[in-house]
Protein backbone atom coordinates (compact mmCIF):
# COMPACT_ATOMS: atom_id res chain seq x y z
CA UNK A 1 0.00 0.00 0.00
CA UNK A 2 3.10 2.30 0.57
CA UNK A 3 3.87 2.27 -2.97
CA UNK A 4 0.26 3.37 -3.85
CA UNK A 5 -0.28 6.26 -1.10
CA UNK A 6 3.38 7.35 -2.45
CA UNK A 7 1.89 7.54 -6.61
CA UNK A 8 -1.20 9.14 -5.70
CA UNK A 9 0.66 11.86 -3.21
CA UNK A 10 3.20 12.50 -5.75
CA UNK A 11 0.46 12.68 -8.20
CA UNK A 12 -1.44 15.53 -6.43
CA UNK A 13 1.43 17.28 -5.53
CA UNK A 14 2.32 18.00 -9.52
CA UNK A 15 5.16 15.70 -9.58
CA UNK A 16 7.20 17.92 -6.97
CA UNK A 17 8.30 14.08 -5.82
CA UNK A 18 9.79 11.97 -7.74
CA UNK A 19 9.23 8.25 -6.55
CA UNK A 20 11.61 6.01 -4.95
CA UNK A 21 10.80 2.59 -4.70
CA UNK A 22 12.44 -0.83 -4.52
CA UNK A 23 12.16 -3.29 -6.91
CA UNK A 24 9.45 -5.51 -4.96
CA UNK A 25 7.54 -2.33 -4.83
CA UNK A 26 7.26 -1.43 -8.64
CA UNK A 27 4.43 -1.85 -10.14
CA UNK A 28 3.92 -4.44 -13.41
CA UNK A 29 2.80 -2.86 -16.77
CA UNK A 30 0.52 -4.19 -19.14
CA UNK A 31 0.56 -2.17 -22.20
CA UNK A 32 -2.16 -3.11 -24.69
CA UNK A 33 -2.46 -1.66 -28.96
CA UNK A 34 -4.88 -1.99 -31.34
CA UNK A 35 -3.65 -0.93 -34.65
CA UNK A 36 -6.08 1.18 -36.81
CA UNK A 37 -8.62 1.87 -34.11
CA UNK A 38 -10.09 5.21 -33.59
CA UNK A 39 -12.26 6.03 -30.32
CA UNK A 40 -14.89 4.33 -31.50
CA UNK A 41 -15.76 2.66 -28.44
CA UNK A 42 -18.71 2.93 -25.60
CA UNK A 43 -16.84 4.68 -22.99
CA UNK A 44 -16.20 7.45 -25.40
CA UNK A 45 -19.98 7.90 -26.25
CA UNK A 46 -20.21 5.89 -29.05
CA UNK A 47 -23.64 4.88 -29.91
CA UNK A 48 -23.70 1.51 -32.01
CA UNK A 49 -20.06 0.06 -31.35
CA UNK A 50 -20.21 -2.58 -28.36
CA UNK A 51 -16.87 -2.82 -26.22
CA UNK A 52 -18.00 -3.61 -22.92
CA UNK A 53 -14.49 -5.01 -22.20
CA UNK A 54 -12.76 -2.36 -22.79
CA UNK A 55 -15.56 0.02 -21.44
CA UNK A 56 -15.37 -2.10 -18.18
CA UNK A 57 -11.46 -1.24 -17.97
CA UNK A 58 -12.18 2.86 -18.99
CA UNK A 59 -14.72 2.87 -16.09
CA UNK A 60 -11.66 1.88 -13.77
CA UNK A 61 -9.32 3.91 -15.50
CA UNK A 62 -8.19 7.67 -16.34
CA UNK A 63 -9.13 7.98 -19.77
CA UNK A 64 -8.20 10.67 -22.51
CA UNK A 65 -10.95 11.88 -24.88
CA UNK A 66 -8.71 14.08 -26.84
CA UNK A 67 -5.45 12.20 -27.27
CA UNK A 68 -3.40 12.22 -30.94
CA UNK A 69 -0.99 10.45 -33.12
CA UNK A 70 2.30 12.46 -33.94
CA UNK A 71 1.67 10.70 -37.73
CA UNK A 72 -1.07 8.63 -38.49
CA UNK A 73 0.59 5.44 -39.93
CA UNK A 74 1.94 2.75 -38.26
CA UNK A 75 5.39 2.46 -38.12
CA UNK A 76 6.09 6.36 -37.82
CA UNK A 77 3.47 6.50 -35.42
CA UNK A 78 4.80 3.48 -33.16
CA UNK A 79 8.03 4.81 -33.34
CA UNK A 80 7.36 8.13 -31.97
CA UNK A 81 5.33 6.70 -29.24
CA UNK A 82 7.83 3.75 -27.80
CA UNK A 83 10.57 6.80 -28.11
CA UNK A 84 8.86 9.59 -26.82
CA UNK A 85 10.08 11.58 -29.87
CA UNK A 86 8.52 13.12 -32.90
CA UNK A 87 8.62 11.85 -36.65
CA UNK A 88 10.76 14.79 -37.34
CA UNK A 89 13.45 13.24 -34.63
CA UNK A 90 13.45 9.38 -36.17
CA UNK A 91 13.34 11.32 -38.62
CA UNK A 92 11.03 8.42 -39.92
CA UNK A 93 8.27 9.37 -42.07
CA UNK A 94 7.68 5.66 -44.14
CA UNK A 95 8.51 2.56 -43.25
CA UNK A 96 12.16 2.44 -44.77
CA UNK A 97 15.13 3.18 -42.03
CA UNK A 98 15.59 2.25 -38.39
CA UNK A 99 16.20 5.09 -36.10
CA UNK A 100 19.34 3.93 -34.07
CA UNK A 101 20.85 4.33 -37.77
CA UNK A 102 18.79 6.97 -39.39
CA UNK A 103 18.39 9.40 -36.71
CA UNK A 104 19.83 8.83 -32.95
CA UNK A 105 20.13 5.74 -30.57
CA UNK A 106 17.38 6.40 -28.09
CA UNK A 107 16.00 4.62 -25.58
CA UNK A 108 12.26 2.90 -25.82
CA UNK A 109 9.77 2.62 -23.35
CA UNK A 110 10.08 -0.97 -22.64
CA UNK A 111 14.45 -0.46 -23.13
CA UNK A 112 13.89 1.85 -20.00
CA UNK A 113 11.37 -0.53 -18.27
CA UNK A 114 14.37 -3.44 -19.32
CA UNK A 115 17.34 -1.14 -17.77
CA UNK A 116 15.51 -0.74 -14.21
CA UNK A 117 15.34 -4.67 -13.80
CA UNK A 118 12.21 -5.45 -15.48
CA UNK A 119 11.34 -9.05 -17.57
CA UNK A 120 10.24 -6.86 -20.88
CA UNK A 121 7.99 -9.03 -23.50
CA UNK A 122 6.24 -8.10 -26.18
CA UNK A 123 3.45 -9.91 -28.69
CA UNK A 124 1.94 -9.73 -31.36
CA UNK A 125 2.30 -6.06 -33.19
CA UNK A 126 4.23 -3.53 -30.70
CA UNK A 127 6.82 -2.29 -32.62
CA UNK A 128 5.81 -2.31 -36.72
CA UNK A 129 7.97 -5.19 -38.13
CA UNK A 130 10.23 -4.89 -40.56
CA UNK A 131 13.24 -2.56 -41.09
CA UNK A 132 11.62 -0.03 -39.21
CA UNK A 133 12.56 -2.17 -36.11
CA UNK A 134 15.99 -3.68 -37.19
CA UNK A 135 13.28 -7.21 -38.55
CA UNK A 136 13.74 -8.00 -34.80
CA UNK A 137 11.50 -5.89 -33.21
CA UNK A 138 14.43 -4.04 -31.23
CA UNK A 139 15.50 -6.74 -29.97
CA UNK A 140 17.64 -7.16 -27.52
CA UNK A 141 17.55 -3.62 -26.70
CA UNK A 142 13.47 -3.66 -25.61
CA UNK A 143 13.20 -6.82 -25.04
CA UNK A 144 14.51 -9.52 -22.58
CA UNK A 145 13.09 -12.71 -24.56
CA UNK A 146 13.13 -13.05 -28.45
CA UNK A 147 8.84 -11.02 -29.82
CA UNK A 148 6.42 -13.40 -30.84
CA UNK A 149 4.34 -13.28 -33.35
CA UNK A 150 1.48 -15.96 -34.52
CA UNK A 151 2.10 -18.10 -36.68
CA UNK A 152 -1.08 -17.20 -38.68
CA UNK A 153 -0.25 -14.18 -39.37
CA UNK A 154 1.60 -15.29 -42.16
CA UNK A 155 -1.63 -15.74 -44.05
CA UNK A 156 -2.69 -12.39 -43.88
CA UNK A 157 -1.68 -11.25 -47.75
CA UNK A 158 -2.75 -14.46 -48.91
CA UNK A 159 -6.33 -15.24 -50.76
CA UNK A 160 -8.53 -15.74 -47.56
CA UNK A 161 -11.65 -14.43 -48.63
CA UNK A 162 -14.21 -16.36 -49.85
CA UNK A 163 -16.08 -14.86 -52.73
CA UNK A 164 -19.88 -15.50 -53.95
CA UNK A 165 -18.33 -17.24 -56.91
CA UNK A 166 -17.06 -19.60 -54.29
CA UNK A 167 -13.47 -18.75 -54.70
CA UNK A 168 -10.54 -17.61 -52.27
CA UNK A 169 -9.58 -13.49 -53.08
CA UNK A 170 -7.61 -11.31 -51.50
CA UNK A 171 -10.28 -9.14 -50.49
CA UNK A 172 -10.97 -5.94 -48.11
CA UNK A 173 -14.34 -7.57 -46.70
CA UNK A 174 -13.20 -11.02 -45.22
CA UNK A 175 -15.44 -12.60 -42.55
CA UNK A 176 -14.19 -16.40 -42.16
CA UNK A 177 -15.36 -18.84 -40.51
CA UNK A 178 -12.15 -19.75 -37.99
CA UNK A 179 -12.01 -23.46 -38.27
CA UNK A 180 -11.48 -23.37 -41.89
CA UNK A 181 -8.59 -20.49 -41.98
CA UNK A 182 -4.90 -22.32 -41.83
CA UNK A 183 -3.93 -23.23 -38.61
CA UNK A 184 -7.34 -23.03 -37.60
CA UNK A 185 -7.25 -20.03 -35.93
CA UNK A 186 -6.08 -16.46 -36.30
CA UNK A 187 -3.59 -13.58 -35.33
CA UNK A 188 -5.50 -12.16 -32.83
CA UNK A 189 -6.29 -15.11 -30.64
CA UNK A 190 -2.98 -16.99 -31.36
CA UNK A 191 -1.69 -13.43 -29.35
CA UNK A 192 -4.34 -13.25 -26.63
CA UNK A 193 -3.22 -16.93 -25.83
CA UNK A 194 0.33 -16.45 -25.84
CA UNK A 195 0.13 -13.34 -23.73
CA UNK A 196 -2.01 -14.95 -21.40
CA UNK A 197 0.82 -17.93 -21.10
CA UNK A 198 3.37 -15.19 -20.52
CA UNK A 199 1.38 -13.70 -17.57
CA UNK A 200 0.87 -16.94 -15.88
CA UNK A 201 4.69 -17.45 -16.30
CA UNK A 202 5.07 -13.98 -14.87
CA UNK A 203 3.02 -14.63 -12.07
CA UNK A 204 4.51 -17.66 -10.99
CA UNK A 205 8.07 -15.97 -11.32
CA UNK A 206 6.89 -13.08 -9.19
CA UNK A 207 9.85 -10.57 -10.96
CA UNK A 208 8.61 -7.08 -12.28
CA UNK A 209 7.35 -7.05 -15.68
CA UNK A 210 6.21 -4.99 -18.84
CA UNK A 211 4.22 -7.16 -21.10
CA UNK A 212 3.45 -5.03 -24.76
CA UNK A 213 0.33 -6.72 -26.41
CA UNK A 214 -0.23 -5.41 -29.95
CA UNK A 215 -3.16 -6.79 -32.03
CA UNK A 216 -3.25 -6.58 -35.13
CA UNK A 217 -7.14 -5.77 -36.12
CA UNK A 218 -8.98 -3.65 -36.62
CA UNK A 219 -6.22 -2.95 -39.58
CA UNK A 220 -7.41 -4.24 -43.05
CA UNK A 221 -8.15 -6.58 -44.22
CA UNK A 222 -11.06 -7.05 -41.99
CA UNK A 223 -10.15 -11.43 -41.53
CA UNK A 224 -12.42 -11.56 -38.61
CA UNK A 225 -14.72 -14.17 -37.39
CA UNK A 226 -17.73 -14.27 -39.22
CA UNK A 227 -20.21 -13.98 -36.16
CA UNK A 228 -18.88 -10.94 -35.02
CA UNK A 229 -21.10 -9.26 -38.02
CA UNK A 230 -24.17 -10.46 -36.86
CA UNK A 231 -23.67 -7.85 -34.22
CA UNK A 232 -24.04 -5.03 -36.48
CA UNK A 233 -27.05 -5.77 -38.85
CA UNK A 234 -26.43 -3.87 -42.62
CA UNK A 235 -30.00 -2.37 -41.66
CA UNK A 236 -28.94 -0.68 -38.95
CA UNK A 237 -25.32 0.57 -40.22
CA UNK A 238 -25.57 4.47 -41.47
CA UNK A 239 -22.96 6.52 -43.47
CA UNK A 240 -20.30 8.87 -42.09
CA UNK A 241 -21.81 12.37 -41.35
CA UNK A 242 -20.06 13.95 -44.30
CA UNK A 243 -19.43 11.73 -46.96
CA UNK A 244 -18.46 13.61 -49.24
CA UNK A 245 -15.03 15.25 -50.09
CA UNK A 246 -15.20 19.33 -48.83
CA UNK A 247 -14.84 21.98 -51.27
CA UNK A 248 -12.49 24.06 -49.71
CA UNK A 249 -9.89 20.89 -49.09
CA UNK A 250 -7.03 21.26 -50.61
CA UNK A 251 -5.74 19.06 -52.91
CA UNK A 252 -2.70 17.80 -51.05
CA UNK A 253 -4.58 17.24 -48.03
CA UNK A 254 -6.73 14.37 -49.42
CA UNK A 255 -5.66 10.85 -49.13
CA UNK A 256 -7.11 8.80 -51.97
CA UNK A 257 -6.74 5.58 -49.84
CA UNK A 258 -4.87 3.29 -51.93
CA UNK A 259 -4.88 0.48 -49.91
CA UNK A 260 -8.40 0.09 -50.16
CA UNK A 261 -8.03 0.42 -53.82
CA UNK A 262 -5.70 -2.65 -53.96
CA UNK A 263 -7.87 -5.28 -52.67
CA UNK A 264 -9.89 -7.15 -55.37
CA UNK A 265 -13.56 -6.55 -54.07
CA UNK A 266 -12.80 -2.59 -53.65
CA UNK A 267 -10.91 -2.80 -57.58
CA UNK A 268 -14.11 -4.34 -58.37
CA UNK A 269 -16.30 -1.41 -58.33
CA UNK A 270 -14.46 0.37 -60.55
CA UNK A 271 -14.36 3.72 -58.66
CA UNK A 272 -12.28 6.60 -60.38
CA UNK A 273 -8.88 7.73 -58.92
CA UNK A 274 -8.90 9.78 -57.00
CA UNK A 275 -12.17 11.00 -55.78
CA UNK A 276 -14.71 8.75 -57.18
CA UNK A 277 -16.91 8.04 -54.16
CA UNK A 278 -17.15 3.88 -53.05
CA UNK A 279 -20.80 2.97 -53.73
CA UNK A 280 -23.05 3.31 -50.63
CA UNK A 281 -24.06 0.18 -50.21
CA UNK A 282 -20.35 -0.83 -50.17
CA UNK A 283 -19.68 2.07 -47.86
CA UNK A 284 -22.24 0.30 -45.04
CA UNK A 285 -20.36 -2.83 -45.42
CA UNK A 286 -16.87 -1.25 -44.98
CA UNK A 287 -18.19 0.13 -41.78
CA UNK A 288 -20.37 -2.79 -40.44
CA UNK A 289 -16.50 -5.22 -41.04
CA UNK A 290 -14.57 -2.42 -39.17
CA UNK A 291 -17.02 -2.09 -35.78
CA UNK A 292 -17.10 -6.00 -36.17
CA UNK A 293 -13.67 -5.66 -35.50
CA UNK A 294 -13.64 -3.64 -33.25
CA UNK A 295 -16.06 -5.86 -31.08
CA UNK A 296 -13.39 -8.93 -31.85
CA UNK A 297 -10.64 -7.26 -30.86
CA UNK A 298 -12.87 -5.98 -27.25
CA UNK A 299 -13.40 -9.96 -26.89
CA UNK A 300 -9.17 -10.53 -26.78
CA UNK A 301 -8.84 -7.48 -24.58
CA UNK A 302 -11.30 -8.79 -22.55
CA UNK A 303 -9.97 -12.07 -22.00
CA UNK A 304 -6.55 -10.90 -21.21
CA UNK A 305 -7.90 -8.23 -18.33
CA UNK A 306 -10.00 -11.47 -17.07
CA UNK A 307 -6.54 -13.37 -17.21
CA UNK A 308 -4.91 -10.58 -14.56
CA UNK A 309 -7.62 -11.67 -12.25
CA UNK A 310 -7.51 -14.97 -12.70
CA UNK A 311 -3.63 -14.81 -11.64
CA UNK A 312 -4.11 -12.27 -8.83
CA UNK A 313 -2.15 -9.96 -10.63
CA UNK A 314 -4.63 -7.06 -10.92
CA UNK A 315 -3.59 -5.30 -8.43
CA UNK A 316 -0.27 -5.36 -8.90
CA UNK A 317 -0.02 -4.23 -13.02
CA UNK A 318 -0.93 -0.97 -14.52
CA UNK A 319 -3.05 -1.62 -17.59
CA UNK A 320 -2.50 0.72 -20.80
CA UNK A 321 -4.95 0.90 -23.83
CA UNK A 322 -4.31 2.42 -26.68
CA UNK A 323 -4.34 2.49 -30.60
CA UNK A 324 -1.64 3.75 -33.15
CA UNK A 325 -3.74 6.06 -34.89
CA UNK A 326 -7.16 6.58 -35.88
CA UNK A 327 -8.88 5.48 -39.04
CA UNK A 328 -11.29 7.62 -41.61
CA UNK A 329 -14.53 5.72 -42.31
CA UNK A 330 -15.76 7.65 -45.03
CA UNK A 331 -16.03 10.81 -43.58
CA UNK A 332 -14.06 13.86 -46.37
CA UNK A 333 -15.10 11.19 -48.83
CA UNK A 334 -12.05 9.19 -47.22
CA UNK A 335 -10.99 5.91 -45.77
CA UNK A 336 -8.00 4.64 -43.99
CA UNK A 337 -5.76 6.77 -42.00
CA UNK A 338 -3.65 8.53 -43.60
CA UNK A 339 -4.14 12.03 -42.62
CA UNK A 340 -4.05 14.62 -40.55
CA UNK A 341 -7.83 14.69 -39.92
CA UNK A 342 -9.04 14.05 -36.49
CA UNK A 343 -10.52 10.73 -37.32
CA UNK A 344 -6.70 9.55 -38.54
CA UNK A 345 -4.90 11.09 -35.13
CA UNK A 346 -7.28 10.77 -32.64
CA UNK A 347 -6.76 7.75 -30.74
CA UNK A 348 -8.00 5.97 -27.46
CA UNK A 349 -6.19 6.26 -24.59
CA UNK A 350 -6.29 4.92 -20.44
CA UNK A 351 -4.35 4.53 -17.91
CA UNK A 352 -5.42 1.46 -15.33
CA UNK A 353 -3.47 2.42 -12.09
CA UNK A 354 -4.19 0.06 -9.06
CA UNK A 355 -5.69 1.94 -5.76
CA UNK A 356 -5.27 5.38 -8.06
CA UNK A 357 -8.00 5.09 -10.57
CA UNK A 358 -9.78 2.22 -9.14
CA UNK A 359 -11.96 4.66 -6.89
CA UNK A 360 -14.06 5.39 -10.36
CA UNK A 361 -15.25 2.06 -11.06
CA UNK A 362 -17.09 -1.03 -9.09
CA UNK A 363 -15.85 -4.43 -7.74
CA UNK A 364 -17.89 -8.11 -8.52
CA UNK A 365 -16.79 -10.11 -5.58
CA UNK A 366 -13.40 -9.18 -5.75
CA UNK A 367 -12.68 -9.20 -9.41
CA UNK A 368 -11.49 -6.31 -11.47
CA UNK A 369 -12.56 -7.06 -14.58
CA UNK A 370 -14.92 -10.39 -15.45
CA UNK A 371 -14.87 -11.35 -18.58
CA UNK A 372 -18.27 -10.06 -20.61
CA UNK A 373 -19.75 -11.76 -23.61
CA UNK A 374 -20.13 -9.43 -26.48
CA UNK A 375 -22.81 -11.15 -27.43
CA UNK A 376 -24.72 -11.09 -24.12
CA UNK A 377 -23.95 -8.04 -22.98
CA UNK A 378 -26.36 -6.39 -19.99
CA UNK A 379 -23.63 -4.08 -18.46
CA UNK A 380 -23.30 -0.25 -19.45
CA UNK A 381 -20.02 1.04 -18.14
CA UNK A 382 -19.00 4.42 -18.43
CA UNK A 383 -15.22 5.88 -18.51
CA UNK A 384 -14.40 6.67 -14.94
CA UNK A 385 -12.58 9.72 -14.86
CA UNK A 386 -12.05 11.62 -18.07
CA UNK A 387 -9.46 14.67 -19.89
CA UNK A 388 -11.11 16.22 -22.15
CA UNK A 389 -8.39 18.63 -22.60
CA UNK A 390 -5.31 17.88 -25.27
CA UNK A 391 -2.58 15.57 -24.76
CA UNK A 392 -0.45 12.83 -27.42
CA UNK A 393 1.37 9.87 -27.96
CA UNK A 394 4.37 10.86 -26.77
CA UNK A 395 3.25 11.68 -23.79
CA UNK A 396 2.88 8.18 -23.19
CA UNK A 397 6.24 7.35 -22.38
CA UNK A 398 7.08 9.40 -19.40
CA UNK A 399 3.61 8.86 -17.90
CA UNK A 400 3.62 5.19 -17.67
CA UNK A 401 7.38 5.10 -16.39
CA UNK A 402 6.18 7.79 -13.55
CA UNK A 403 3.33 5.75 -12.69
CA UNK A 404 4.34 2.84 -12.32
CA UNK A 405 7.32 3.99 -9.81
CA UNK A 406 10.03 4.89 -12.13
CA UNK A 407 11.37 8.40 -12.93
CA UNK A 408 10.42 10.18 -15.74
CA UNK A 409 12.51 11.15 -18.46
CA UNK A 410 13.45 14.44 -18.72
CA UNK A 411 12.55 16.97 -21.11
CA UNK A 412 14.68 16.71 -24.26
CA UNK A 413 16.75 19.75 -25.23
CA UNK A 414 15.89 21.59 -28.15
CA UNK A 415 18.38 19.28 -30.16
CA UNK A 416 18.16 15.92 -29.12
CA UNK A 417 19.57 13.56 -31.76
CA UNK A 418 22.54 12.70 -29.69
CA UNK A 419 20.57 12.19 -26.35
CA UNK A 420 19.42 8.77 -25.66
CA UNK A 421 16.62 9.12 -23.23
CA UNK A 422 14.60 12.56 -22.74
CA UNK A 423 10.90 13.10 -23.79
CA UNK A 424 9.58 15.42 -25.78
CA UNK A 425 5.99 14.37 -24.37
CA UNK A 426 4.95 15.70 -20.83
CA UNK A 427 4.09 13.49 -17.92
CA UNK A 428 0.41 13.27 -17.80
CA UNK A 429 0.90 11.87 -13.83
CA UNK A 430 -0.81 15.34 -12.56
CA UNK A 431 -3.85 14.33 -14.00
CA UNK A 432 -4.14 11.68 -11.71
CA UNK A 433 -5.72 11.78 -7.97
CA UNK A 434 -7.92 14.70 -9.02
CA UNK A 435 -11.05 15.58 -11.77
CA UNK A 436 -9.64 18.22 -14.49
CA UNK A 437 -10.04 21.60 -13.55
CA UNK A 438 -11.47 22.71 -16.93
CA UNK A 439 -10.99 23.80 -20.49
CA UNK A 440 -6.96 24.42 -21.26
CA UNK A 441 -7.06 26.43 -24.05
CA UNK A 442 -3.37 26.54 -24.02
CA UNK A 443 -2.98 22.46 -24.66
CA UNK A 444 -1.48 21.39 -28.15
CA UNK A 445 -1.34 18.18 -29.85
CA UNK A 446 1.40 18.45 -33.25
CA UNK A 447 0.78 15.75 -36.11
CA UNK A 448 2.16 15.77 -39.22
CA UNK A 449 2.26 14.41 -42.30
CA UNK A 450 4.16 13.99 -45.58
CA UNK A 451 2.93 14.11 -49.44
CA UNK A 452 4.98 13.10 -52.70
CA UNK A 453 2.94 16.37 -54.43
CA UNK A 454 -0.24 18.82 -54.23
CA UNK A 455 -2.48 16.40 -56.24
CA UNK A 456 -3.40 13.11 -55.40
CA UNK A 457 -0.99 10.64 -56.79
CA UNK A 458 -0.91 6.74 -56.44
CA UNK A 459 1.54 6.79 -53.71
CA UNK A 460 0.38 10.23 -51.85
CA UNK A 461 -0.97 7.77 -48.75
CA UNK A 462 2.62 6.35 -47.87
CA UNK A 463 5.03 8.23 -50.38
CA UNK A 464 8.58 6.48 -49.48
CA UNK A 465 11.46 9.61 -47.57
CA UNK A 466 12.93 10.30 -51.19
CA UNK A 467 9.50 11.40 -53.02
CA UNK A 468 8.42 13.57 -50.20
CA UNK A 469 8.27 16.99 -51.38
CA UNK A 470 5.45 18.36 -49.21
CA UNK A 471 4.83 18.61 -45.62
CA UNK A 472 1.48 19.01 -44.12
CA UNK A 473 2.10 20.41 -39.83
CA UNK A 474 -0.77 20.26 -37.89
CA UNK A 475 -1.84 21.86 -34.50
CA UNK A 476 -4.90 21.04 -32.55
CA UNK A 477 -5.62 22.83 -29.43
CA UNK A 478 -9.85 22.93 -27.71
CA UNK A 479 -11.06 25.41 -30.34
CA UNK A 480 -9.13 25.06 -33.20
CA UNK A 481 -7.35 22.72 -36.18
CA UNK A 482 -4.75 24.77 -38.28
CA UNK A 483 -2.31 22.97 -40.72
CA UNK A 484 0.49 24.54 -42.97
CA UNK A 485 1.40 22.20 -46.19
CA UNK A 486 5.17 23.32 -47.06
CA UNK A 487 7.63 22.80 -49.05
CA UNK A 488 10.47 19.72 -47.31
CA UNK A 489 13.52 18.07 -48.78
CA UNK A 490 14.37 15.00 -47.94
CA UNK A 491 17.74 14.88 -48.18
CA UNK A 492 18.17 17.67 -45.91
CA UNK A 493 15.23 16.72 -44.00
CA UNK A 494 14.29 20.84 -43.74
CA UNK A 495 11.33 22.22 -44.49
CA UNK A 496 10.92 25.40 -46.00
CA UNK A 497 7.76 27.35 -43.81
CA UNK A 498 7.64 30.47 -46.22
CA UNK A 499 7.03 28.24 -49.16
CA UNK A 500 3.10 27.28 -47.90
CA UNK A 501 1.29 24.98 -50.31
CA UNK A 502 -2.13 25.50 -48.61
CA UNK A 503 -3.53 25.58 -45.29
CA UNK A 504 -6.52 24.94 -43.53
CA UNK A 505 -8.22 26.60 -40.50
CA UNK A 506 -11.14 25.02 -38.74
CA UNK A 507 -13.16 26.09 -36.15
CA UNK A 508 -14.00 22.87 -33.80
CA UNK A 509 -16.77 24.10 -32.14
CA UNK A 510 -19.21 25.51 -35.06
CA UNK A 511 -17.03 22.60 -37.52
CA UNK A 512 -16.47 19.33 -35.31
CA UNK A 513 -15.73 17.39 -38.32
CA UNK A 514 -13.87 19.79 -40.10
CA UNK A 515 -15.27 20.43 -43.17
CA UNK A 516 -15.39 24.13 -43.17
CA UNK A 517 -11.92 25.24 -44.24
CA UNK A 518 -11.63 28.96 -43.43
CA UNK A 519 -8.19 29.39 -44.65
CA UNK A 520 -8.49 31.23 -47.58
CA UNK A 521 -11.74 33.01 -46.16
CA UNK A 522 -11.73 36.77 -47.09
CA UNK A 523 -12.49 38.03 -43.96
CA UNK A 524 -9.65 36.13 -42.14
CA UNK A 525 -6.82 37.16 -44.52
CA UNK A 526 -5.53 40.08 -42.31
CA UNK A 527 -5.59 37.76 -39.37
CA UNK A 528 -3.32 35.34 -41.55
CA UNK A 529 -1.45 37.32 -42.20
CA UNK A 530 -0.36 38.50 -39.06
CA UNK A 531 0.14 34.71 -38.26
CA UNK A 532 2.42 34.62 -40.92
CA UNK A 533 5.21 36.09 -38.82
CA UNK A 534 4.64 33.51 -36.35
CA UNK A 535 5.36 30.46 -39.25
CA UNK A 536 7.36 27.70 -37.65
CA UNK A 537 10.28 26.12 -38.74
CA UNK A 538 10.32 22.63 -37.41
CA UNK A 539 14.03 22.04 -37.13
CA UNK A 540 14.57 25.56 -34.92
CA UNK A 541 14.76 25.33 -31.29
CA UNK A 542 11.33 27.08 -30.84
CA UNK A 543 8.93 25.43 -33.88
CA UNK A 544 6.78 24.31 -31.24
CA UNK A 545 6.87 27.53 -29.43
CA UNK A 546 5.72 29.57 -32.52
CA UNK A 547 2.99 27.23 -33.57
CA UNK A 548 1.37 27.48 -29.97
CA UNK A 549 2.27 31.51 -30.80
CA UNK A 550 -0.16 31.42 -33.42
CA UNK A 551 -3.05 29.83 -31.47
CA UNK A 552 -2.58 31.74 -28.65
CA UNK A 553 -2.99 35.34 -31.47
CA UNK A 554 -6.01 33.84 -32.91
CA UNK A 555 -7.61 33.39 -29.07
CA UNK A 556 -6.32 36.97 -27.71
CA UNK A 557 -7.87 38.42 -31.76
CA UNK A 558 -11.35 36.15 -30.77
CA UNK A 559 -11.23 37.63 -27.14
CA UNK A 560 -10.42 41.28 -28.63
CA UNK A 561 -13.62 40.95 -31.02
CA UNK A 562 -11.39 41.81 -33.98
CA UNK A 563 -12.69 38.80 -36.22
CA UNK A 564 -15.61 37.36 -36.88
CA UNK A 565 -14.25 33.37 -36.51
Amino acid sequence: MLLFFHTWLCALSFLICAPAFDAKDKLNVLFIMADDMRPTLGCYGDPIVKSPNIDQLASKSKVFLQAYAQQAVCGPSRTSMLTSRRPDTTRLYDFNSYWRVHAGNYTTLPQYFKSRGYTTMSVGKVFHPGIVSNHTDDYPYSWSVPPYHPASFAYEKEKMCRGRDGKLHENLLCAVNVSQMPLATLPDLESTKEATRLLGAAARAGDAFFLAVGFHKPHIPFRIPQEYLSLYPLEKMSLAPDPDVPPGLPSVAYNPWMDLRRREDVRGLNTSFPYGPIPQDFQLKIRQHYFAAVSYIDTQVGRLLSALDELGLADQTLVVFSSDHGWSLGEHGEWAKYSNFEVATRVPLMFYVPDLTTEFGWTEAGKNFPFIDVFNQSEVFKAGSVVRNVVELVDVFPTVSYLAGLRAPHPCPDVSFKVQLCTEGSNLAYNFGRRERGRDSEAIAFSQYPRPSNTPQVNSDLPDLKDIRVMGYSMRSWDYHYTLWVTFDPASFQANMSDIHAGELYMLEDDPFEDNNLYNATHHATLLRKMSYFHPHPHQPDWRSNLRQQLLYITAEMKAGMTSL
